[in-house]
């Protein structure tokens, strides 16, 4: 049986969840919830045969029967949201910066704890750099990871905007909590280029370079891991030593499900947040 999920926020990231979701096989939406009437995403849910509603998160609740929701809405939202979506038995997958639940990267720890019911999707750079910090760091130990997550300003909605200490905050966090650095920092920037740019980031890690041989082969294998989930995601500069540090960067290109291909930043979040929805739909299989 598939399992029922509602997406809250219909913008950019819910439009394009959306799109993901009515493709695949474990899950059904049901509602996409937003506050304004006039909201082109809420538009095209109807058009889709999905129902809306202008209540929010009310609206989510009042519904009933929902298994899971993804919110898209914004971290000081998911602050309020969350407590809610946790009394109503309901699992989340955040696509905010907020980090109330554990921090999630499919390729890294999508084996979290069973009672676990609020996950966190880290940010757009956080998807595309933690793990190649994770895979220079079981190799060998990295004392500090820097990363730059350079976006098209297009393909970044109000949302992300307005997000951006959240962004660089959990982030930080993220590749020291998943990736195992002692030490990070990440850096976000929106590049005005026209024609836009795909979404790239570079990794910067302090570490045994003389390992380097083996560091290729370990980022190798998870760029391998996240592609099978995000296929436009690769190596544009494989590892390399420079002085004391190991320089990497990944390129992300989209689906193109609904921004153009060169927003792989929204492609590489909604793309991980199906991942952990339908890994959750498989762990309480008959449950429903």
């Amino acid at each position: 049986m598939k399992m029922k999920a509602a997406i809250l926020g219909p913008g950019n990231i819910g439009i394009d969840l959306m799109i993901k979701i009515l493709k695949r096989k474990r899950l059904d939406l049901v509602m996409m919830a937003g506050i304004d009437p006039n909201s082109y995403g809420l538009k095209l849910a109807q058009e889709k045969g999905i129902k809306t509603t202008i209540e929010g998160i009310d609206g989510i609740l009042k519904a009933g029967n929902i298994d899971i929701v993804f919110d898209a809405t914004g971290a000081k939202a998911h602050q309020v949201n969350a407590p809610l979506l946790k009394k109503a038995g309901i699992f989340a997958v955040d696509l905010t910066p907020a980090a109330v639940g554990p921090y999630c990267i499919p390729a890294v720890n999508l084996d979290y704890d069973s009672d676990v019911d609020n996950v966190n999707m880290v940010t757009c750079g956080g998807q595309a750099t933690v793990p190649i910090v994770y895979a220079m760091n079981r190799v060998t130990p990295v004392e500090y990871a820097e990363i730059v997550a350079t976006l098209s300003s297009k393909s970044a909605g109000p949302g992300t905007r307005q997000n951006i200490d959240e962004f660089t905050e959990t982030t930080s966090n993220a590749l020291v909590k998943v990736g195992g650095a002692k030490k990070g920092k990440a850096i976000i920037i929106l590049n005005p280029a026209d024609p836009p740019l795909m979404m790239r980031n570079t990794i910067y890690c302090k570490c045994d370079v003389s390992r380097i041989e083996e560091i290729v082969s370990s980022v190798n294998a998870i760029v391998t891991e996240v592609k099978k989930y995000v296929p436009g995601y690769h190596l544009k500069v494989a590892p390399y030593a420079d002085g004391e540090r190991i320089v990497a960067m990944v390129e992300v290109e989209g689906a193109g499900d609904y921004l153009p291909k060169y927003s792989g930043n929204l492609d590489i979040i909604t793309s991980a947040a199906v991942a952990v929805a339908e890994h959750y739909a498989d762990q309480n299989e008959g449950a429903n």
